[in-house]
């Protein structure tokens, strides 16, 4: 399935039904007075964030939704059907836009919630409701209400626990296939990963999603590369995992490169909680990683942990620092021991 994060969508309500304009008419039944029905009801939009998806790939093939419009009223005071709703099925973390790109309408967090976009024009009155003592036979009815059109944006922005930053080729995505089921291509060159990726990671019983994103380069804010289109994924994190390749002739320039596209970026993500971790360094010796470390240390004036992803070495204690600082509510605990899955049933 292609992953899409943003889809422009046309959506209409529906209008409501014409009120009848009638008269009672049967045999040896004087004086039988109006009975024009009113219009139905148009439908309405209605978004509606699902379990179970995590693209916007289904507004690709279908971007125009048209609600139903209400039938007219008939006589005998019978009222119009009301037309059906439609409903926009958006995975959660989707962001709904006005047509200006700026203006958020909704955001989508939870699981099951619902808003309303466009409302159903309401059914016109049939000439029944204007009978009056003065006017016993109206011949007049209101028309239906017109529905609304407008253009919508669907933006989504994955939630996840963790976001991993770092330049192209950092070793973010062979992270992520070390820790979690997660399978990201994973090549020798630039640019690999074109979206972004899941993955669920465990650790000591508990549970976390971590995000990878296409890399960053020099001018990404700018549009430069892929630009920063995906950073927009990790906003919503709890804490940001920063890669930083220690084969790269220049740790520190990469580190701060990252840093200044995130500030130019905006969004809160320069202030996020951060942990530094100096990648590959199974490709470095004993002296070439405390250098390495004291240099990167210096320059982000944070502690900095080591770590291969590929050998394996300092990849739990990097999982166990990212589970320190995720809110305890974001955490899944894992099944219970096997003790007490086989313990007897009590009430």
């Amino acid at each position: 399935m292609k992953f899409l994060d943003l889809a422009k969508v046309y959506i209409r309500s529906g209008g409501g039904g014409a009120g009848c304009v009638s008269f009672r008419r049967e045999k040896f039944i004087e004086f039988g007075g109006p009975d024009g029905g009113d219009g139905g009801n148009g439908g309405s939009v209605w978004a509606e964030a699902v379990d179970g998806l995590n693209t916007l790939i289904d507004f690709r093939y279908q971007q125009h939704f048209f609600a139903k419009s209400g039938t007219p009223g008939m006589g005998r005071q019978r009222t119009g059907a009301s037309g059906e709703d439609i409903v926009l099925r958006v995975p959660v973390g989707t962001e709904i836009l006005d047509e200006d790109m700026e203006t958020v309408i909704a955001d989508m967090t939870e699981i099951g919630q619902r808003v309303l976009l466009a409302q159903g024009g309401n059914g016109g009155w049939g000439n029944l409701h204007f009978k009056t003592s003065t006017n016993q036979a109206p011949r007049r009815a209101n028309p239906g209400q017109e529905g609304v059109e407008r253009t919508i944006w669907l933006r989504l922005k994955l939630i996840a626990d963790v976001g991993l930053l770092g330049l192209p080729n950092a070793g973010k995505s062979t992270f992520l296939a070390a820790t979690s089921n997660a399978r990201p291509k994973i090549a020798d060159y630039p640019f690999t990963t074109l979206h972004p990726n899941l993955g669920v990671v465990g650790v000591d019983n508990v549970e976390f999603v971590v995000a990878d994103i296409p890399g960053l380069i020099e001018g990404a804010s700018e549009g430069r590369g892929l630009g920063d289109l995906f950073l927009g994924h990790v906003e919503r994190c709890a804490v940001l995992l920063h890669l930083v390749d220690g084969s790269s002739g220049d740790i520190v320039g990469d580190y701060q490169t990252i840093i200044t596209e995130l500030e130019a970026y905006g969004g809160g993500l320069a202030e996020k909680p951060r942990v530094t971790v100096l990648n590959k360094i199974d490709t470095l010796d004993d002296e070439e990683r405390d250098f390495l470390r004291e240099e990167l240390e210096a320059a982000c004036g944070t502690p900095v942990m080591l770590m291969s992803a590929v050998s394996g070495e300092g990849v739990t204690e990097v999982l166990r620092a990212l589970r320190e600082r995720i809110d305890a509510d974001r955490l899944r605990h894992k099944v219970r021991d096997e003790d007490e899955e086989d313990a007897p049933w009590q009430p």
